[in-house]
């Protein structure tokens, strides 16, 4: 990792001394924009902004597409809490990468954050419209894209911290046989698979198709989670999406074709990508149980990717 990506990193923290000015003058103004159509002035204002329209809405955040001062449009994330929760480490990562793969960040507060404007489609979308195999090798080349040099993991999170959650979960009462029994075997396989780590790198950790839309530059990724740990696990979530097509998540032959495509990319085999896919499926199941679990909607295809990591 080269000096200045370090510096460009370890400088871009939100909170810091030099991105306080803006988030500062708007923080009372941005606990307010949820479920407001309108976007208030002082947010525009220290941003230098015009034109904001709501783009997306989530418990989270508020995403606005909105005009800057050269008259290119941009989107700016407005946090609706006092700050952006697990998202923070995301944005240093990405504006590490410098757009090399992912949307460019303009800016960021403790807040909010300006970045590039995507204008799509996803390839979430382009699977939903039935071409998954075309989605498949863009998703490889986007991650090929984003990994051509190793990214700096200096104060992220770490794997080994994400996954305690997994080897922290109670079960039910009610808690079917199978899903036990599913859920050691993932608790096994996520310590072996920790266990075996190669050189930890930054990853965007939350790469998959609805996180990748074409821009002029072609496609690039957002919504990076930032996390340490082995390459392997960066595709891991993204052979349990996109959302909308449960039946083909759940073929074994498409997960393992996926796979066949995605491991080259990573430097890594199929195998261990589909086993890094299980454990992920776990530890989303771990996350939504909140500490105790009794059913999930995705024991089945935990089960369905444990077998295919085995075979």
């Amino acid at each position: 990792m080269s000096n200045v990506m370090r510096r460009t990193f370890q400088s871009f923290w939100p909170g810091r001394k030099g991105d306080r000015a803006a988030s500062l003058s708007c923080r009372g103004d941005c606990a307010r924009v949820r479920g407001m159509e309108t976007l208030p002035d002082s947010i525009l204002q220290a941003h230098g902004l015009r034109a904001a329209q709501v783009a997306e809405r989530s418990a989270l955040a508020t995403i606005w597409r909105v005009t800057r001062g050269d008259g290119s449009p941009a989107a700016l994330k407005v946090y609706h809490g006092s700050d952006m929760a697990n998202e923070a480490p995301g944005f240093a990562l990405m504006q590490a990468l410098d757009g090399h793969g992912a949307a460019l960040v303009h800016s960021v507060g403790r807040t909010t954050a300006l970045m590039e404007w995507l204008d799509g489609p996803s390839l979430g979308d382009m699977v939903r419209a039935g071409d998954d195999v075309t989605a498949t090798a863009e998703l490889a080349a986007t991650a090929a894209r984003l990994h051509a040099r190793a990214l700096p993991c200096d104060g992220l999170p770490v794997l080994a911290d994400w996954f305690a959650a997994l080897f922290a979960l109670q079960f039910a009462p009610d808690c079917p046989a199978p899903a036990r029994r599913d859920i050691a075997a993932a608790r096994a396989l996520a310590r072996r698979l920790l266990d075996s780590q190669g050189p930890a790198r930054g990853l965007h950790g939350d790469l998959h198709h609805d996180n990748i839309r074409l821009c002029s530059r072609g496609y690039v990724a957002f919504d990076a989670k930032g996390v340490a740990g082995d390459i392997g696990y960066e595709l891991a979530n993204a052979l349990r999406n996109p959302s909308g097509v449960p039946d083909l998540i759940r073929d074994p032959a498409v997960l393992r074709r996926r796979a066949s495509v995605w491991a080259p990319a990573l430097g890594q085999t199929p195998d261990r990508l589909l086993q890094w896919g299980a454990a992920k499926c776990a530890l989303s199941i771990a996350w939504r149980a909140g500490g105790t679990l009794a059913c999930d909607r995705e024991l089945d295809l935990l089960s369905i990717l444990l077998g295919l990591g085995r075979a």
